[in-house]
């Protein structure tokens, strides 16, 4: 299928052509799943969810929602990945609930170019939802890109080409959202302990 096609596909999907959204999910179902996978693996490894019961909850989600657009892939994966984001979130806090136990913990910091990975100044995954939402306030660009990058395991290679920008450009990006969203994660939790 080509660019093209799959551009016109997204466009009767958003004019809620059913046959069209279908159609989208079975040609993108690989990368949901992988995107899934990495939610999972972000979140912590101890949670239960599977990555197929995900994938398709963030869809059930995403179709059943008339106040969103998707016009294109790089939007699809952007609110496929804030999804799959917010159904680990509320997975994890009904299993902590139950549990009576710590907040899962996760960190933005780099291991190098790639993916992001866990190191010891962590902050919990409610905390950083909530950096996301007010992040997403204020540019809703780079938080796209932490939904991307650091939720949805996108190299900055891949973004580069899905938004159309260098590799260069994404990383600057990246260390402007990781910046922004560290002091706003701060202030949250300041606020929280007030």
């Amino acid at each position: 299928m080509t660019e093209s096609d799959l551009e016109q596909l997204f466009r009767r999907a958003q004019e809620a052509d059913p046959d069209a959204a279908e159609q989208l999910f079975a040609l993108l179902y690989d990368e949901l799943h992988r995107l899934a996978e990495h939610h999972l693996h972000r979140g912590n490894s101890a949670l239960t969810i599977g990555t197929t019961t995900l994938v398709h909850e963030a869809y059930l989600n995403m179709i059943g929602r008339t106040d969103v657009s998707f016009p294109d892939r790089q939007r699809f994966f952007a609110y496929a990945s804030r999804a799959m984001r917010g159904l680990v979130i509320d997975f994890a806090r009904r299993r902590c609930a139950k549990k009576r136990g710590r907040m899962l913990e996760i960190t933005l910091e780099e291991g190098g170019v790639g993916s992001p990975e866990v190191k010891e100044a962590t902050q919990d995954l409610p905390a950083l939802n909530e950096g996301l939402n007010r992040l997403a306030g204020l540019d809703p660009m780079l938080a796209e890109l932490v939904d991307l990058h650091f939720f949805g395991g996108f190299s900055f290679a891949e973004i580069a080409t899905l938004r159309g920008i260098s590799e260069r450009t994404v990383e600057r990006e990246w260390r402007k959202a990781r910046t922004l969203l560290h002091r706003l994660v701060r202030e949250t939790g300041e606020q929280t302990q007030q």
